[in-house]
């Protein structure tokens, strides 16, 4: 699967943070040059630059910070039920992987049927993407504060980019705090933002399918859901030319295919 933690390897970094294991896999920092580099070269461009190396350092500890907020959202809201998880961060973001000794299904396996009530399930997926979003907040409400604009808004999609006042401001004159401002807040919101499309194994179509559940549907009709949006998220990465977002949400959409095939209903 996709989504799923890879192995553990001896160039992983291993620590506890608030009581839980995190494991940063060696593979995050290849991620997260991949994802930035593009963003990066434009602010290495700029008068003052300094330089690629410190930009993608500073891009990589950006995205370490604001994945390790969203996971620990997760990880929070599974201990507020008495589960305790671990967080693993990698080429694909993170995950929040709770322990198999409490008998609960794995929140990273994106097979697993759910052993907590749907409200619970609802609660635990909802919290990841609203942590990353308060932290662009409390970094956004600094920036404005201070009177600078907010210009990573400006990277974004409608109706992102258009927030009443977001682009409004000083510009800065150090390229490297503009850098981290920017590197900080565009991910985070757009990492949260991607998250909550409704389909499976995403935290939006966890969400979908605890609502579902909730009003007493069936594991049919939030896998068919999961598949349509699925499907046209595809078709948008694909003619849009995101290539990563149309390989991403196709297989997406072919696992969700497998699931309903497949002999064991969730």
């Amino acid at each position: 699967m996709l989504l799923q933690q890879p192995d553990e390897s001896p160039y992983d970094v291993n620590f506890q943070l608030f009581g839980f294991p995190i494991r940063i896999a060696w593979t995050f920092w290849l991620g997260a040059a991949v994802f930035g580099w593009s963003l990066v070269q434009f602010f290495d461009r700029m008068e003052g630059s300094p330089g690629r190396l410190p930009l993608l350092l500073l891009w990589a500890l950006c995205m370490l910070f604001s994945i390790l907020i969203h996971e620990l959202g997760h990880a929070f809201a599974f201990r507020q039920f008495g589960v305790e998880s671990s967080v693993v961060l990698y080429h694909f973001g993170g995950l929040a992987v709770p322990r198999t000794t409490n008998n609960y299904g794995g929140f990273a396996s994106s097979f697993a049927p759910p052993r907590l009530s749907p409200a619970a399930e609802l609660w635990i997926a909802l919290a990841g993407p609203l942590a990353q979003l308060a932290s662009a907040a409390v970094m956004v409400a600094i920036v404005k504060a201070m009177g600078y604009s907010v210009m990573a808004f400006a990277l974004m999609p409608y109706p992102l980019s258009s927030i009443p006042g977001i682009l409004e401001g000083n510009d800065f004159e150090s390229v490297g705090l503009f850098a981290l401002v920017t590197f900080y807040v565009w991910p985070s919101v757009i990492w949260a933002v991607l998250n909550l499309i409704p389909v499976f194994p995403l935290d939006g179509g966890r969400i979908m399918r605890s609502l579902v559940m909730m009003g007493g549907g069936q594991t049919d009709t939030w896998l068919w859901i999961s598949m349509i949006v699925g499907g046209a998220c595809t078709a948008y990465g694909f003619s849009s030319g995101n290539m990563f977002l149309g390989i991403l949400f196709l297989s997406l959409a072919v696992g969700n295919y497998q699931m309903l095939q497949g002999p064991t209903r969730y």
